[in-house]
């Protein structure tokens, strides 16, 4: 019998498991792809926490210029200050801040505390645009914030380094937090492509500058450790920044901003895989402290209103 019909087409939900995956594995990787740019194996330094912010935003924005300009016709110039505003504070201070914190914590810290992102988005999203905030997520985010105390007060006890850098990987989440929120709200339409593109080419020729300034074409490039730290940035940048963005942003208007964001339960374990992998020190305790964080961000995910109904 001949078979009639048109060829099988993926799911809806069985593509978006597929990007979700994909943005864990590949952000998840960027904090190891950061200390590969800063230091060697012998953790001796070899680019500046400014130099690689720069080169990763730089890279991206070359890759994504070719794309802008093959669709330059999808361009909403009237909301070209939210896509500027979004590689502001989605890509360009983020990057900066990441690279400053992990000149002094480690990766797999790093990409712990990453995963308040979804714990932000919604705080922004009750104070810029009156979204309720139920009393279940309340739980959430103040057991995420206890998980943060006590992670910490864990590395602190450990000596592992001035903490206090954690807090720009906070401030960091926080500026994630904001993007995320404005991104759904102003930039819904827009296509991802466009959005990354746009944003991430709006803050290009500033980082041009920061990497000019910084000294960075008066290192002896040519030297194997120097082509090494560069394309380990360069690698971030293509993957972490460019298509990372493209898939985020395109989860966000296919699902949700907290289906999206919840990519921060498995950001952390690829980051503690990489961390362990390159001989950095996780104790059991960092490993609890990171369950109680995701315990809190799973919490704001929880729709209480549904077992309340049952129970009247």
């Amino acid at each position: 019998m001949q078979q009639t019909g048109s060829p099988s087409v993926l799911p809806p939900a069985f593509i978006n498991w597929i990007m979700f995956i994909s943005i864990c594995l590949i952000w998840g990787s960027s904090f190891i792809l950061m200390k590969l740019g800063l230091y060697d194996t012998a953790h001796k330094p070899l680019l500046s926490a400014y130099q690689v912010a720069a080169i990763r935003i730089i890279t991206a924005g070359i890759v994504l210029f070719p794309v802008l300009i093959s669709n330059r016709s999808k361009i909403p110039f009237k909301l070209s200050g939210w896509m500027i505003f979004s590689g502001i504070f989605g890509s360009f201070l983020p990057a900066f801040l990441f690279c400053i914190a992990e000149t002094k914590i480690d990766s797999a810290l790093a990409g712990t505390l990453n995963s308040l992102t979804p714990i932000f988005a919604i705080i922004f999203g009750f104070l810029f645009f009156g979204h309720k905030i139920p009393l279940g997520q309340i739980a959430g985010i103040i057991i995420g914030f206890g998980g943060i105390v006590l992670l910490y007060l864990v590395k602190q006890h450990s000596g592992a380094g001035q903490i206090s850098y954690g807090g720009l990987v906070i401030m960091a989440t926080i500026f994630y937090g904001i993007n995320i929120v404005v991104v759904r709200r102003h930039l819904n339409g827009v296509s991802p492509l466009v959005i990354t593109a746009f944003s991430l080419i709006a803050v290009t020729l500033p980082s041009l500058v920061i990497l000019w300034h910084s000294g960075f074409f008066n290192l002896p490039l040519a030297q194997p450790q120097y082509i090494k730290a560069c394309l380990a940035v360069c690698t971030l940048g293509i993957l972490g920044t460019a298509l990372a963005w493209v898939l985020f942003y395109a989860l966000v208007q296919r699902t949700s901003v907290l289906f999206t964001s919840t990519a921060s339960y498995g950001i952390p374990f690829v980051a503690f895989a990489w961390g362990w992998y390159y001989g950095e020190t996780i104790t059991a305790a960092q490993i609890g402290c990171l369950f109680i964080i995701l315990g809190g961000v799973y919490l704001t995910k929880i729709d209480f209103s549904r077992y309340r109904k049952r129970v009247v």
